[in-house]
């Protein structure tokens, strides 16, 4: 059993920044995979940026140039910078891991983009 815990959403003006934390209870180098997830009132959740293990970090293309996803392996934890944040980005980020056979989701967290 994995458990995840997301911090740092909260609300900010167009072109500020926050940085997403997302710390696990297990050691993230035994996981397949990790990421970053939102949801947008109205909308499907989508992969906003992650890495897949032995891989380099992928971002949807709306992030690109903007959120940078990093990881921490002796903090068990996976950070999402997000800077030039735009009213789109609202949504609910919900970190996720992978550990085969097995999908673990944090509880979500969420960020507001608004002036």
């Amino acid at each position: 059993q994995v458990q995840l815990v997301e911090s740092g959403g909260g609300s900010v003006q167009p072109g500020g920044s926050l940085r997403l934390s997302c710390a696990a209870s297990g050691s993230i180098s035994s996981f397949n995979f990790m990421g970053w997830y939102r949801q947008a009132p109205g909308k499907e959740r989508e992969l906003v940026a992650g890495f897949a293990r032995g891989d380099s970090a992928q971002y949807v293309d709306s992030v690109k140039g903007r959120f940078t996803i990093s990881r921490d392996d002796a903090k068990n934890t996976v950070y999402l910078q997000m800077s030039s944040l735009k009213p789109e980005d609202t949504a609910v980020y919900y970190c996720n891991v992978l550990k085969l056979p097995k999908s673990y989701w944090g509880r979500g967290t969420q960020v507001t983009v608004s002036s």
